[in-house]
């Protein structure tokens, strides 16, 4: 396993009454990309959520690239090249794909050459450039939201759920998307439901339940171990299928 670029320890989360998140700990290497999985409800966007700082931590450490993180601001998390796709995906449906990605870029107008490379992962933005992103279909969006987040260099991209509700024709896409993100060594935690999706593209993985993690190792030999999947998750992944 490469060297941790993130880490959480302790890490437990309250919401209002409600205490979400229970003494995680959670290691994401540097490199490589690291699926959480759980049931519904089990934590994961929780986790995300309290990486980025919408929602503080009530005790444990966050640390990225060796300095803490937990409790701060938001803005402050983002300026230390940390991008973060939600589920609810987070595009300015009124603005063309051109302004969403412009809004992405903080440091000026989008790089050419970055621009044509994210074109390579995601042609149909190229061909709807002038279009309002509401028009966009699901997947569309979904790809917007993910190229809102690396239209500048990124050490970590947080992306929850990005096949959600998404045709299967898209998703292959957007493993070969992913995939090519890998290559450019962009450490990824995605939290995912589709276990094909998941076990095609993920180094390591996470398992969550009630608020804490319950298994870690790589991705590769829970995808071969059945008996696993169904203790961790209620279900192979060949039912996921």
């Amino acid at each position: 396993m490469s060297e941790p670029l993130l880490s959480l320890e302790g890490v437990h989360t309250h919401i209002g009454q409600y205490h979400i998140l229970q003494g995680v700990d959670l290691v994401v290497p540097r490199g490589e990309l690291t699926v959480l999985l759980g049931r519904n409800g089990a934590g994961k966007t929780t986790t995300l959520r309290t990486i980025m700082g919408l929602w503080p931590p009530s005790r444990g450490t966050i640390t990225f690239d060796g300095q803490s993180i937990g409790g701060r601001a938001t803005p402050d998390i983002a300026r230390l090249r940390i991008g973060y796709v939600p589920e609810s995906m987070g595009v300015f449906a009124d603005l063309t794909v051109a302004e969403n990605m412009r809004l992405a870029a903080r440091l000026g107008p989008p790089d050419a050459a970055r621009l044509d490379w994210i074109f390579g992962l995601f042609p149909a933005l190229k061909r709807f450039w002038q279009l309002p992103a509401g028009l966009l279909s699901g997947g569309q969006k979904q790809m917007l939201s993910i190229a809102r987040a690396i239209v500048e260099p990124k050490a970590l991209i947080l992306i929850d759920e990005p096949t959600k509700g998404i045709a299967p024709a898209i998703i292959e896409g957007m493993i070969a998307a992913f995939k090519e993100l890998k290559r450019a060594e962009t450490t990824i935690l995605l939290v995912e439901q589709n276990f094909r999706f998941a076990a095609s593209l993920g180094d390591t993985v996470a398992v969550m339940d009630d608020g804490r993690i319950v298994h870690r190792g790589t991705m590769e030999a829970l995808a071969a171990d059945s008996v696993l999947q169904t203790r961790l998750l209620g279900l192979s992944l060949a039912a996921h299928q």
